[in-house]
């Protein structure tokens, strides 16, 4: 297995990549930076912890965007009783989400 030393958000890494994956893995760290890069320069959120966490929870959210045909993510409960956005249940848990993490911003 190859190695690549990259940087992400100022910060170097040494990444095991697997031979002929190197500009996947490149694109991967690129688009992982470039997230934690926004979120940080948004101003409300300094931990790098809860930067990565923000980040990489933006990124699972956009992949099946970016892979056309791809299953749709299971839900936790049948699309009746989901509702639409504006239901009190997702209210709820954002602001229940918006709680945990406090002083650092809002998660959406």
């Amino acid at each position: 297995m190859k190695q690549l030393e990259v940087q992400i958000m100022g910060q170097s890494y040494l990444l095991g990549c697997p031979e002929n994956g190197d500009a996947r893995m490149l694109d991967a760290v690129n688009r992982v930076d470039m997230a934690m890069c926004r979120i940080r320069d948004a101003g409300k959120i300094k931990a790098r912890d809860r930067i990565a966490v923000l980040a990489a929870l933006n990124l699972a959210f956009e992949l099946p965007e970016r892979t056309p045909g791809a299953a749709p993510v299971p839900a936790a409960a049948p699309a009746e009783a989901a509702g639409n956005a504006d239901s009190p249940q997702l209210a709820a848990l954002l602001q229940r989400l918006d709680t945990a993490l406090g002083i650092d911003g809002r998660l959406l």
